[in-house]
């Protein structure tokens, strides 16, 4: 997605709370830089730091006076049946994808609403975990905790759609509900035996799992003004699997 948003020209800071960018954000940098004018930047930062966060957005959004958009990908999982899971696992877990996400957009509306940013758009990445319970798969914190992305991002787009006197506000903000995604996460999910590919990809209309790559348009459409009109929506990229 971040990819996608520099090929479209724009400059996109990368947030994590790893102290040097994976591989593939260096491969992506470099492809940007000789498609368009966009850029990729790596942050280090704890999005549960909220003192830190609003730090470096803050910074961020001083550099051009304006901050646009936001796609908030916060998110750990683990793979423990209810009646096993330790307090502090289950306060770890929604520390990171439910409070992290929500600090990172209240982080950025801050700014958009500072600099008076008019069509600001905030993308809250959810998963289909949080409308269904994934056969097989026993991850109920972290179901638990995409169900409440799903609702932030409704209850975010009714405080701030609305254009406030001094010009502030009007900011859109919507879900996106991927489906199985073939990640370093998942892979690790397989190797485990914790949850089952073949199952998975039978579970999908399409018969198989998806890449990063699917989403990348999803990004550009929510933050741009393709999607000027949709707010509060929650986008469900699934191949399928909520709709048998």
């Amino acid at each position: 997605m971040a990819e996608g948003l520099g090929e479209a020209g724009g400059i996109v800071h990368c947030l994590d709370c790893a102290a040097e960018p994976p591989r593939t954000f260096e491969e992506a940098e470099a492809r940007i830089r000789g498609r368009s004018d966009g850029d990729l930047r790596y942050h280090q930062v704890d999005v549960t730091n909220n003192e830190a966060l609003e730090d470096c957005v803050a910074g961020i959004a001083a550099e051009k006076r304006r901050l646009d958009g936001l796609i908030a990908a916060a998110g750990i999982q683990q793979v423990t049946p209810a009646l096993d899971f330790k307090k502090e696992d289950i306060m770890k877990m929604l520390e990171v994808n439910y409070t992290g996400v929500f600090l990172s957009a209240r982080a950025c509306a801050r700014q958009m609403m500072k600099y008076k940013v008019q069509g600001g758009s905030i993308c809250l990445i959810a998963s289909m975990s949080g409308t269904i319970a994934n056969r097989g798969f026993i991850a109920p914190v972290y179901n638990s905790s995409k169900a409440a992305v799903v609702q932030l991002a409704r209850n975010l787009a009714m405080e701030w759609g609305r254009t406030n006197a001094d010009g502030s506000g009007g900011i859109r903000v919507n879900s996106l509900s991927p489906g199985h995604i073939v990640t370093p996460m998942v892979e690790e999910n397989f190797r485990r035996g914790e949850a089952d590919r073949e199952e998975w990809e039978n579970n999908s209309m399409l018969g198989r799992l998806s890449t990063p790559e699917e989403y990348k348009a999803a990004g550009l459409f929510l933050l741009s003004r393709a999607s000027s009109y949709m707010t509060a929506h929650d986008m469900k990229m699934d191949g399928g699997t909520t709709a048998w």
